[in-house]
């Protein structure tokens, strides 16, 4: 097994021929494809408001490139952080991390999907949010338990949730076969971000994108702090940000039945990393973290003319990441180190419809990871290897008014390690079954409900990091129950549509891997606890025809959370509030349209919080509200669209920190302009 993957990864041709064999599936597709007619029709305009789509199987929430900009969205965490059920964990700043808990359970329980295949993190488990810049991206979606389509990789069925980021394609026609839009913001924190997008048609057949950016922050700016007499003022040093990202994507395209797409991602970024705030201490932190990313990712999709649907995904990738800390107290006078992780991963998938009514899907990934070190400590570092089988089959069933659909998912595990002892495997089987019904006449009303098992492994770090990873952890399994029902109504009145979505649910989580500390310094990785997590979402959206130039828009998002330690009844902590979950979140979106300009309003309130398990004074984190604000004007210049906006973010100025001891920035601004050629 061991001599197996490491040929894996030390003939890097194999890996450029996963590519060719998709590239070969493409060419002789005549053999198999249908045959399509095409007849050309005259182009109708129709000027109405587009719906919310809002009943789908499972709970889900979607934000569009084009609503960006009223949410003052910069990045994925910014564009999603007002969706119910969402934390976002913020540690300040621009280039500050960030990171979602859905529904409590944490982050490395939500699966983030780029163009249908997991964003993976073999190492901590956690995707930084924080590093994907809208530029480029089309939709994202936020499906509870799994996406409701059952033609999927295998991974998209295992996570509690997913995270779907869905890219901008190209649609072009031979009169305009390019499109190309270049912008750039600047703002506070001495942010200058341009940005460029080039969409090409070469053929019929074959078109690409290119999206590229670069960024670059000082990343300073003023907060408050307490000693408990004074509120002094300071300023927040080593939170500077240098990146660049490039994505490419070239399409191939038959028809409808018949695609293929192949991706390159490039991220490169050295940013500082300011630290904790600590009472009377005079240090300036000096720790700098630098990452070096790249994936290569190809699919293909054909449809049969008897109903049988091929997905075939491929995606190899490495990261590369170094923390510096200049001033660490050890023989040397500093840490430097320096780690890589690289991925092989190969999905198949195929679904068949038996009746019209009935489709069944079978979806197989293997994954390799691999992650190694590259500082010089003897002896140190295990170098582990894990290769991951899943194996999916699920079901999909439309009755009239009533929707079923189920899937069992297999996990099976296997690990080696260069030196020292190596994490036992791991074989685990994880049901779901969802189902939703049309209880009236109209479809405008549906209930649905879900049961997902899963599970999330010990990430490297949990298992190996030197001196806190743990050999004999368990996965942490949850269990979630969801309940819930969804309102829509299109108007022709003074409201366009309204929309009302609701879900109750409750999820249990055994096995729960924590960090438990020692020491200021020391500590180690457990599986800890138990939690229990009660919750609603509730989401409102409505548009408004004020007149034949004024709408005005309303979106209102609530989350209730209620999780709670439920480990052990003879503890201090049983029954207590899971650190950063605050009980009640509400997010209020509004806006006004005039013609060409929009003016939107964005306000984020939390309740309090605490940052232990404790619950105690000493870990009380105060409730705090943000507001937001973005003027949007479009006009034509020489008959080409231009866009810009006005951003003010936290337009009150309000002192708050989201993690503690990591204070969020006060008032500022952005300002953005974007041309389309």
């Amino acid at each position: 097994m061991k001599k197996i993957v490491s040929y894996t990864f030390k003939y890097q041709g194999l890996w450029a021929g996963c590519f060719m064999v998709l590239i070969f599936l493409g060419s002789v597709n005549d053999l198999f494809a249908q045959s399509d007619t095409t007849k050309k029709l005259k182009e109708v305009k129709v000027n109405t408001s587009t719906i919310p789509q809002v009943q789908v199987i499972v709970p889900s929430q979607s934000i569009s490139a084009n609503d960006f900009i009223h949410y003052n969205a910069f990045n994925v965490a910014d564009a999603i952080r007002d969706f119910s059920g969402v934390i976002i964990k913020d540690y300040g700043g621009i280039g500050g991390l960030k990171t979602v808990s859905v529904r409590g359970l944490g982050a490395n329980h939500t699966s983030i999907l780029y163009d249908g295949i997991q964003i993976n993190d073999a190492e901590n488990g956690q995707v930084d949010l924080g590093k994907l810049n809208v530029n480029g991206i089309q939709r994202i979606t936020l499906y509870n338990a799994q996406p409701p389509n059952i033609l999927q990789t295998a991974r998209a069925f295992a996570a509690a949730s997913v995270l779907s980021i869905e890219t901008i394609k190209p649609n072009l026609s031979a009169e305009k076969p390019y499109l190309v839009t270049a912008g750039i913001k600047a703002g506070s924190f001495g942010l200058i971000n341009p940005t460029l997008q080039w969409q090409q048609r070469l053929s019929n057949n074959w078109s690409f994108v290119i999206n590229g950016y670069t960024e670059n922050a000082n990343g300073k700016y003023k907060y408050d702090v307490d000693n408990g007499v004074n509120i002094t003022q300071q300023t927040r040093t080593s939170a500077d940000i240098a990146a660049r990202q490039f994505d490419g994507a070239l399409y191939w395209t038959k028809s409808d039945s018949n695609k293929f797409n192949l991706h390159i991602n490039f991220y490169n970024s050295d940013r500082g990393l300011p630290g904790s705030i600590v009472l009377y201490s005079g240090a300036i932190p000096a720790d700098r973290l630098y990452n070096r990313d790249i994936f290569i990712q190809s699919g293909y999709e054909h449809i049969w003319k008897h109903g049988l649907h091929l997905l075939l995904n491929t995606k190899l990738s490495r990261n590369y990441l170094r923390y510096l800390n200049p001033n660490y107290n050890n023989a040397v006078g500093k840490l430097d180190q320096q780690f890589i992780q690289r991925e092989l991963y190969q999905s198949a998938a195929l679904s068949y419809h038996i009746t019209t009514n009935w489709e069944v899907a079978y979806a197989a990934d293997l994954s390799i990871n691999d992650m190694n070190k590259d500082f010089n400590v003897p002896n140190a570092f295990a170098a582990p290897i894990r290769m991951t089988l899943l194996n999916v089959l699920s079901s999909n069933l439309n009755l009239g008014k009533l929707h079923l659909q189920g899937s069992i998912l297999n996990t099976n595990i296997n690990e080696t390690v260069k030196s020292g002892t190596v994490s036992p495997g791991a074989n685990v089987y994880s049901p779901t079954l969802v189902a939703s019904v049309l209880p009236f006449d109209n479809s405008t009303f549906q209930v649905r409900a879900f049961y997902k098992h899963i599970f999330r492994t010990p990430t490297f770090n949990d298992l190996y990091y030197g001196g806190i990873g743990n050999l004999g952890l368990k996965p942490e399994y949850a269990r979630q129950y969801d309940l819930g029902l969804s309102y829509t109504k299109s108007l022709n009145g003074f409201l366009s549509y309204v929309t009302f979505t609701t879900d109750a649910y409750y999820n249990n989580v055994t096995n729960k891997i924590v960090f438990v500390p020692k020491d200021a310094y020391n500590g180690s990785i457990q599986n800890f606890g138990k939690v229990d997590i009660e919750g609603l979402d509730v989401g409102i959206k409505t548009q408004a025809n004020l007149s034949d130039k004024w709408k005005a828009s309303l979106i209102v998002n609530y989350t209730y959370q209620l999780a709670l330690n439920v480990t052990d009844p003879t503890s201090s902590i049983y029954l207590n509030q899971l650190p950063y979950t605050p009980k009640n979140i509400v997010a209020c979106n509004t806006g006004i349209d005039y013609g060409a300009l929009g003016l939107y309003y964005n306000q984020l309130i939390s309740s309090a919080r605490y940052y232990a398990n404790d619950n105690i004074s000493a870990d009380f984190m105060p409730e705090y509200t943000v507001s937001d604000v973005s003027l949007v004007y479009h006009f034509l210049s020489k008959k080409l669209p231009v866009t810009t906006s006005i951003e003010v973010n936290n337009i009150f100025n309000k002192s708050y920190a989201v993690v503690q001891d990591y204070p969020m920035p006060g008032r500022s601004f952005r300002f953005s302009f974007q041309i389309t050629i």
